[in-house]
């Protein structure tokens, strides 16, 4: 081997000549050592004699380029692929193209033949001192700070290597994207580093993430890798939450493309890992997890996500599920009784021995809370008739918007045409699409109807969820490909008024971020149980809701017919594992500073349970989601410095004492039992006790006021049905809120439980209903 020179040793490419004879003389003058090599023979010299850098001339004898064959011969040998490869071009000025041709190839830097020596000297001398390396070769990308994926593991090799008194605690992650196959199939598989740098690239990712000792690094699926040494698993979820939530929040720029990226994180301890393939492969799958849900939460690995294995462990799940399901059922008739009845029975007897009349106290308790109850919701009616009006005018002209229809296909098949042609017939002045976000286990022969409609009318865009089993994966799928500056989410059986989305953009422009509109039921004559829905909806949508806005100085997104200011959507997502995931996404847009508003003007209708057991089961859900939401934010939201004193007032009343009143009530019952074995008898009961006559007054007589608000602010199709105000009054008082309790009583005891299999709510037009499978819709 050749001894080294001050300036370096370059191997110089090209056929023997006149030009290589004046090359090889320059780079001689500048302080080169130069030997040479014919095309074809650069593998061979560069093994031979390893140079600094290759200069290699682009034009061969017969004037033909041979610069590309040149760069694919010393870029194809592992040796030759971190040289520096500088190309020489016959002439003054090359073509503009061919210099992006050579550099598009792997040359480093084109140069002139005409050049001034001393030039290509200094470009020489400018690769050698920065290397070309491949960044897959280089320990870590100097642009970004990315190890490469080969490194990476290196590194978490080394961690896992220290002594476990050492390590203390330590999380690895893996960060997808949901959207990752659907940008490789539009743009090819070089979205995927990119993809990953763009993650990589978030304000704060490496401080929030890596923070001291952290590493950040990439995979060839794109996938963003992240190494949190030293850190508690509290602390590394939270940071991976508010990462999840930076990237939902934020738009990037991929392959000159404009798009919203879903976040899919899975992360497991270090722990007991010994090896870093098995670990890496745990984190993936978790993450694997993640994007089936699409709602930005950091999924923690569990085994039974393990790719190797997920029947076995699927199956237990599913078993468990039906057992407790079973559990459920056995015990729902008589468990509520005997902890509502019986076990307070019992504490009345024993205290009552002990000498303390504890049943008289409770009487008083449930006597002011019957009283509570009834003024809380006389004072709904009367500040529903102050609700805020929606502003007269917007405060911008309206911008592109996006509806968002989430449907189980299965369960919408006769109906779903209907609710598409009734958006299309909207009458908004600006760009307005319609996404249908459905998932369905099996192909129907609805979706090529839908098909037809997608491609007679662009507006119309058709977005199939592989994968999905609830309305909250479809919304999150459909929140990053929507276009709209703001998005109208329906369930599948809605068909809103024609302005609804013009009236909703009077309130966004004008400083709210979420809208809630009316849902008026559309089907009241097909049974006595869609009437009593339908009357309910009116108690709920023209004063509950609108009073307690008014009341609390918050509103509460419903779930359908509510409309969010897009970025903001993005952020907060939908959980599906909440059974009620639109009072959920309302507690964390109101910790955010949201502001919801409620307008009972603002109309879609739908349709309702037209038989007891769908209602039960539709019932039982919104219970007990609403008991999922207390548990998960009621305390954190009164600690809260979000929220004013006025704000936690509604929040306790909406969270809490929505919660106790079902089991509050039922205490009359051991009560009276209690009293009646004291008294000898029910018979020698005094029945007339003033206070309690007046409590029972009171209660009754808010069902009346309630009734007659409702009738006064309906819609004008309903108020002219004064015979089902009247019916619902007689239905609700003697039967229907009774049946409400019991409902709640239950969907606490599943909750309990952990039963918390969802039933869909069968909807058909104009034939019977029956029960759908137990897949989220």
């Amino acid at each position: 081997m050749p001894a080294r020179t001050p300036g370096g040793h370059i191997l110089a490419v090209g056929p023997p000549g006149p030009s290589r004879e004046l090359l090889t003389r320059t780079l001689k003058l500048t302080g080169y050592e130069v030997t040479h090599a014919v095309p074809g023979d650069v593998h061979r010299q560069v093994r031979q004699a390893p140079p600094d850098a290759i200069v290699a001339l682009d034009d061969g004898p017969d004037g033909r380029r041979q610069g590309i064959d040149v760069i694919r011969e010393v870029r194809a040998d592992p040796a030759g692929q971190a040289l520096p490869l500088v190309m020489v071009t016959a002439g003054r000025a090359p073509a503009p193209g061919t210099v992006v041709d050579l550099l598009r190839h792997g040359a480093d830097d084109c140069v002139p033949e005409a050049a001034d020596p001393r030039e290509l000297s200094a470009r020489i001398a400018a690769k050698l001192h920065r290397v070309p390396v491949p960044l897959e070769n280089l320990l870590r990308d100097p642009r970004t700070g990315l190890y490469s994926g080969t490194h990476f593991m290196d590194e978490l090799d080394r961690e896992l290597g220290r002594p476990p008194a050492a390590r203390r605690g330590g999380v690895l992650a893996v960060v997808g994207v949901a959207e990752m196959a659907a940008l490789e199939t539009r743009l090819g598989p070089r979205v995927r580093r990119e993809v990953a740098e763009r993650l990589a690239g978030v304000a704060g990712v490496a401080e929030r993430l890596g923070g001291v000792g952290g590493r950040l690094g990439w995979d060839e699926a794109g996938q963003l890798l992240v190494l949190m040494p030293g850190v508690d698993e509290e602390t590394a979820a939270r940071s991976l939450r508010e990462f999840a939530a930076s990237v939902a929040g934020t738009r990037f720029v991929v392959a000159d493309e404009n798009v919203r990226l879903t976040p899919a994180v899975g992360w497991t301890p270090l722990g007991e890992y010994t090896d870093h393939s098995r670990a890496a492969e745990d984190a993936r799958d978790a993450a694997s997890e993640a994007v089936r849900h699409r709602d930005l939460r950091p999924v923690r690995y569990e085994p039974w996500m393990r790719t190797s294995a997920p029947h076995r462990h699927r199956r237990a799940r599913a078993g468990l599920r039906a057992l407790l399901g079973w559990a459920t059922r056995l015990l729902s008739p008589v468990l509520p009784l005997v902890l509502g009845v019986g076990v307070p029975f019992a504490l009345y007897q024993q205290a009552y021995e002990l000498g303390w009349d504890a049943a008289g106290f409770a009487y008083w308790v449930v006597v002011a809370g019957l009283i509570l109850s009834a003024l809380l919701i006389m004072l709904e009616c009367l500040f529903s008739l102050d609700a805020t009006p929606r502003p007269e005018r917007p405060g911008q002209p309206c911008p592109p918007a996006s509806a968002v229809i989430a449907a189980y296909l299965p369960n919408e098949a006769a109906t779903i045409v209907d609710t598409v042609e009734s958006f299309l017939r909207l009458d908004y002045p600006s760009d307005l699409e319609i996404v249908l976000a459905y998932n369905s286990p099996h192909p129907l022969p609805v979706e090529d109807t839908l098909r037809d409609m997608a491609a007679r009318d662009p507006r119309l865009v058709l977005l199939p969820v592989a994968g999905s089993t609830s309305k909250a994966q479809n919304i999150n799928a459909a929140v990053t490909r929507v276009r709209g500056e703001f998005v109208g989410i329906f369930d599948a059986d809605h068909h809103p008024a024609p302005n609804a989305f013009r009236h909703a953009w009077d309130w966004l422009s004008n400083g709210y971020d979420v809208v809630q509109g009316h849902c008026v039921i559309r089907n009241g004559d097909s049974s006595w149980v869609a009437r009593t829905v339908g009357v309910e909806f009116e108690t709920i949508y023209a004063v509950s809701h609108p009073g307690r806005t008014r009341m609390y100085g918050f509103g509460v997104f419903g779930g359908s017919n509510g409309f969010w200011r897009t970025d903001l959507l993005a952020r907060t997502r939908m959980h599906g594992s909440m059974l009620t995931e639109d009072i959920d996404s309302t507690m964390r847009a109101l910790n955010e500073g949201a502001r919801i508003a409620m307008d009972r003007t603002l109309i879609s209708r739908e349709l309702a349970p037209t038989l007891l057991r769908p209602l039960w089961n539709q019932r039982s859900r919104w219970a007990q989601g609403w008991l999922q939401v207390s548990l998960r934010h009621l305390w954190g939201a009164l600690r809260s410095p979000v929220f004013s004193r006025r704000q936690k007032t509604g929040l306790f009343v909406l969270l809490g004492w929505r919660e106790v009143q079902p089991w509050l009530t039922l205490q009359i019952l051991p009560i009276l039992l209690h009293a009646a074995w004291r008294a000898g008898g029910a018979d020698r009961l005094d029945w007339a006790v003033p206070v309690c006559l007046m409590a029972a007054a009171l209660t009754m007589s808010a069902g009346v006021v309630q009734a007659a608000f409702a009738w006064r602010l309906a819609v004008p199709e309903l108020r002219r049905r004064k015979a089902w105000f009247w019916r619902y009054l007689f239905v609700s008082t003697f039967f229907y809120t009774h049946f409400k309790n019991m409902v709640a009583r239950q969907a606490h005891l599943k909750e309990a439980l952990g039963d918390r299999q969802w039933r869909v709510t069968p909807r058909a037009a104009a034939v019977p209903e029956t029960e759908e499978p137990a897949v989220r819709a």
